[in-house]
């Protein structure tokens, strides 16, 4: 039987051009390694799409298969399937190991020959399963495992200059599939019709502005009627109908950077009600777009738009938080938990974060004004405010459509 390898490395082809400079990958390596300096950690294991994508540039598509980035004081080694072949080299800002599926665990042989036997080991706890657990301690030599998850959002929370410029990107991006969906919207069109105009019209501007980024992942969200009740209810093929409440979603994905533009509109003019609604929301969204500035904390924004809900009587109707941070983010991977505009999170806002404002109130289908509405704007915090970088028009003035 031929001598299979368990591991390998393999340089295939040249290195590709990754979303940020090697200068700003070293700048987020080095903020990694003083964390370990200063919490002892010789080895970090990275599990996560964010994290491996934030500090080596590749993001992984996993298929069932686990995937890693093993940081040292001197090395960053992305981890990878050989069924990628040599892709995840290609995209890896440093080094990279290939291991095979000839035989089972194969993955951890691979992260055992980078880990070295250290005995305190960093990992992402919100990210590491039981069992990948149990296995990484079976292989790994029994080290301790220290949650470094919390100190790694920590760092992404405040974004450099060219993560800003490219978000700012992605906002501007999310206003062409935005208006491409608003052109589209007629009475008969189905859902699905006018969110595959948006996500197009998003997919060719990306490949413009970006020549040398991986496509994947954009999509669009476009709900009408009842199916607007839910912030993330998936497209049907529902035709739209005179007097239809909508919810148009756009979320370009640039290098694993999602940046998103949410707006409601109506299919002609909106009952008195709908608008009572609608105006209070846009209201909401105004006060919270005021509010975001250094040294507010989210609990204290939360609070101020909840006394406003509160004195219209339409508290019970929000939906969720109002607003949450930008980056390394997806539907299906990573979350700045600790930046979301909550009433339990205290985080204080400083120049680098990048936040939305994302008021949303669902009103129960049977009662007047019935649907979900929902605006949503990026805002960076700078030194003395912020600047707004969604340039969509929202409110009744702009996406009342037909009327």
């Amino acid at each position: 039987m031929t001598n299979r390898p368990e591991f390998f490395t393999c340089h295939n082809g040249d290195k590709a051009p990754l979303p940020f400079s090697k200068g700003e990958y070293d700048r987020r390596l080095a903020k990694l390694r003083a964390i370990m300096a200063a919490r002892d950690i010789p080895v970090v294991l990275l599990t996560s799409m964010q994290n491996i994508a934030y500090y080596s540039g590749f993001l992984y598509c996993a298929f069932g298969r686990p995937y890693g980035c093993v940081v040292t004081q001197d090395a960053c080694t992305t981890v990878s399937a050989n069924i990628d072949a040599g892709q995840p080299w290609r995209r890896s800002v440093e080094d990279n190991v290939i291991y095979t599926d000839w035989k089972r665990d194969n993955y951890w042989r691979a992260v055992a020959s980078l880990t070295q036997g250290a005995k305190r080991i960093g990992v992402e706890s919100d990210h590491v399963t039981l069992a990948a657990r149990d296995t990484a301690l079976a292989m790994l030599g029994q080290p301790e495992l220290i949650d470094i998850a919390p100190d790694t959002m920590a760092a992404r929370m405040v974004k450099s200059a060219e993560e800003i410029e490219l978000i700012k990107g992605g906002a501007r991006t999310a206003d062409v599939g935005g208006a491409a969906i608003h052109a589209a919207i007629r009475e008969g069109a189905t859902e699905i019709e006018i969110a595959m105009a948006g996500r197009d019209a998003m997919e060719a501007e990306i490949a413009r502005a970006y020549p040398d980024a991986e496509y994947r992942d954009t999509w669009v969200w476009f709900q009408s009627g009842l199916n607007t009740d839910g912030a993330h209810n998936p497209v049907t093929k529902r035709a739209l109908q005179k007097g239809d409440i909508l919810s148009l979603n756009t979320f370009p994905m640039i290098s694993g950077y999602y940046t998103a533009l949410e707006r409601t509109l109506f299919l002609g003019e909106p009952d008195a009600e709908s608008l009572r609604l609608w105006q209070a929301n846009v209201a909401a969204h105004e006060l919270g777009l005021s509010l975001i500035k250094p040294g507010a904390t989210c609990s204290g924004i939360t609070a101020e738009i909840n006394r406003f809900f509160a004195d219209e009587g339409l508290l019970q109707y929000r939906s969720f938080g109002y607003g949450h941070s930008f980056g390394i983010l997806s539907h299906y991977y990573g979350r700045e938990a600790g930046l979301e505009l909550r009433e339990d999170i205290d985080t204080v806002l400083e120049p680098g974060m990048v936040v939305s404002i994302e008021p949303m109130l669902w009103i129960p289908e049977g009662q007047p004004g019935a649907g979900g509405y929902r605006e949503h704007d990026i805002l960076v915090v700078g030194d003395d405010g912020a600047e707004n970088i969604t340039g969509f028009p929202y409110g009744p003035g702009h996406n009342i459509i037909g009327a």
